[in-house]
């Protein structure tokens, strides 16, 4: 695993070789960012909790039938992956109204929606990720029309998934957003991370939001909230 180059670093998280050409190593960072990187700071245990939060819904979402780009947790901090090329699209997937959605649409925090909203952004930080459609999406390249089925259906079966993963455990999962990659085979795979960074997550009896809102949001009490969502998983997929 030793080679240690430093390959890529993001506003969450550092990419570095290893010795396996396809594989490469992801350190989670205690740094924390909203609003495309406006807002700046960090909070304990961060990097910590997201990576192992994400290991074990990677874990979960792999005996379920989808692949992802997890090899192994191997440390606190550090999880070894397949090397992929990340498609530079977010796939944002939506069951209630929140967050930018709600202010853009003038709809009421909370609404629950009759359907599944699946938004398509750019990733492209010097434009702020923008939304898209998948007319868009083609005309940058960015995927085929044939790639977009299949990441819309990955997204749908992996809401499912989590929902009811959640649910068990007395989470609303609000919202998620997850990135996917292609393998030098061409097959299309979950990558990035899957955590209180990148979902929505609201107690089902308090309405207590347990996600990045509460660093969003200036709520407090930011780490407490993403040791909860762990220990709840953890309960629930290690028992």
């Amino acid at each position: 695993m030793e080679n240690r180059t430093l390959l890529y670093e993001g506003k969450a998280k550092k990419i570095f070789a290893t010795e396996n050409p396809d594989h490469v190593l992801v350190y989670f960072k205690d740094d924390a960012t909203a609003f495309n990187a406006q807002k700046k700071g960090s909070f304990e245990r961060k990097g910590e909790l997201n990576n192992k939060i994400t290991s074990l819904i990677f874990n979960y979402l792999e005996k379920k039938g989808i692949p992802t780009h997890l090899v192994e947790q191997v440390s606190d901090l550090e999880q070894i992956v397949r090397r992929v090329d990340i498609i530079p699209l977010e796939m944002v997937v939506r069951n209630y109204a929140a967050g930018s959605m709600a202010q853009r649409l003038g709809v009421e925090e909370g609404t629950k929606s009759p359907v599944v909203i699946f938004d398509l952004c750019y990733k492209k930080d010097e434009l702020g990720d923008p939304l898209i459609n998948d007319h868009h999406a083609v005309f940058l390249g960015a995927a085929t029309y044939e790639e977009l089925k299949e990441l819309y259906a990955i997204a749908d079966k992996v809401n499912s998934l989590l929902i009811q993963l959640f649910d068990k455990i007395g989470i609303i999962l609000v919202d998620f957003k997850i990135e996917l990659g292609k393998l030098p085979s061409g097959e299309i795979i979950l990558a990035d991370e899957i955590s209180p960074d990148t979902c929505r997550l609201w107690d089902k009896e308090t309405m207590k939001k347990l996600d990045k809102d509460r660093f969003r949001r200036d709520l407090g009490s930011v780490t407490e909230a993403y040791v909860e969502i762990y220990e709840r998983l953890k309960s629930k997929l290690e028992a």
